[in-house]
């Protein structure tokens, strides 16, 4: 090749480069826009449900966490321009993954620290246990639809989250293996709180889970442990959870 030609081909090659940059660093900067969009959403949904939150609003430590973990990743291709938006969204199978609001207030409730494990009952698209990760010592999360479990499982380890476990399983008996759990976010909804979940939650421990039939009124309930083995629940709000498969969940 020829000098000239050389240089042009370098120069093409390093235009096409800095094409190639600009081209994907504005859609990374646009989500990150969206993110910080969705932080504060987050925070006016928790300034109107001050019965639900406790203290001054969500922990920032939740709200740092979601800032960072890209949600898009987790919802299927079609649904991602409405990633951030506030409301859940189809992940198929009858599925969906949950309003961030809702994501917040539940990991919020569970007060899960660094040297916490936490058992996540419907793993989904593996947003909630993505958003747990960083927040926890060790995440478990049972997804009953294979489908979505062996792919949560490989979107999860591609992206990192090394401390996340996955398994297909029938997540009403929980993960008796692993137990006791300091912390349990239960995202799909049962007519009655599980006993084996109960079970299996550590003393000081919480649960979060929404209650109440498909075609009901559906609520959060807050489930603790006191350290003394005694059982405390609390209603904090309706919500819309598609149902608890599996075991004696209805």
């Amino acid at each position: 090749m020829r000098p000239l030609a050389l240089c042009k081909a370098l120069l093409a090659a390093v235009l096409a480069s800095a094409a190639a940059m600009v081209s994907t660093s504005a859609p990374a900067q646009d989500r990150l826009a969206e993110r910080a969009a969705m932080i504060e959403t987050i925070k006016w949904h928790a300034r109107s449900a001050p019965s639900a939150v406790e203290g001054q609003g969500i922990d920032p430590a939740v709200l740092q966490t979601m800032g960072k973990v890209p949600r898009h990743f987790f919802v299927p291709e079609e649904q991602r321009g409405a990633a951030y938006r506030d409301r859940p969204l189809p992940i198929g199978y009858g599925q969906t993954i949950s309003q961030p609001f809702i994501v917040a207030l539940m990991t919020d409730l569970i007060n899960v620290g660094p040297g916490d494990v936490v058992l996540e009952i419907g793993t989904g698209s593996g947003y909630q246990a993505a958003v747990l990760s960083p927040l926890a010592a060790k995440v478990y999360s049972i997804e009953i639809i294979p489908e979505l479990g062996e792919r949560a499982a490989a979107r999860l380890a591609e992206l990192r989250f090394d401390n996340v476990e996955v398994k297909v399983g029938d997540g009403y008996y929980g993960w008796p293996a692993h137990a006791p759990f300091d912390g349990i976010v239960v995202t799909a909804a049962a007519s009655h709180i599980p006993p084996p979940l109960v079970e299996q939650l550590a003393k000081g421990g919480r649960m979060v889970v929404p209650v109440g039939g498909p075609f009901a009124t559906q609520f959060l309930m807050l489930v603790e442990k006191r350290r003394d083995g005694s059982i405390t629940t609390r209603q904090l709000l309706p919500v819309a959870f598609v149902p608890l498969r599996g075991g004696r969940a209805q």
